[in-house]
């Protein structure tokens, strides 16, 4: 579980971070997943642009995206969704305590 302290060090962190990922009217298939797992694991911390596509509310969606990749939510911000998940064996951003 985030602390407020660390949920506003990750929301800074990804301010500089350009929206790779996106969510369409597909949805949450295992593609979806597999694609944010390894991206979760390699950068611990990505934006997904929910499109206006999709048929889930983006709080639904989000609360699937945590679920279903053991992922913390840092924030949704209009149709943007920022997760973070710690790598363990190769950490790459500390957290302040």
């Amino acid at each position: 579980m985030l602390t407020q302290q660390q949920k506003k060090q990750l929301k800074s962190l990804a301010n500089n971070l350009d929206i790779k990922y996106q969510i369409g009217k597909n949805e949450i298939g295992p593609t979806v997943l597999d694609m944010l797992d390894k991206a979760l694991t390699a950068h611990e911390l990505i934006k997904i642009d929910v499109m206006k596509s999709a048929s889930d509310d983006i709080e639904d969606l989000s609360s699937k995206l945590v679920k279903e990749l053991k992922a913390e939510l840092v924030q949704t911000l209009g149709h943007v969704i920022i997760l973070y998940r710690r790598n363990e064996k190769n950490p790459k951003i500390v957290l302040k305590k």
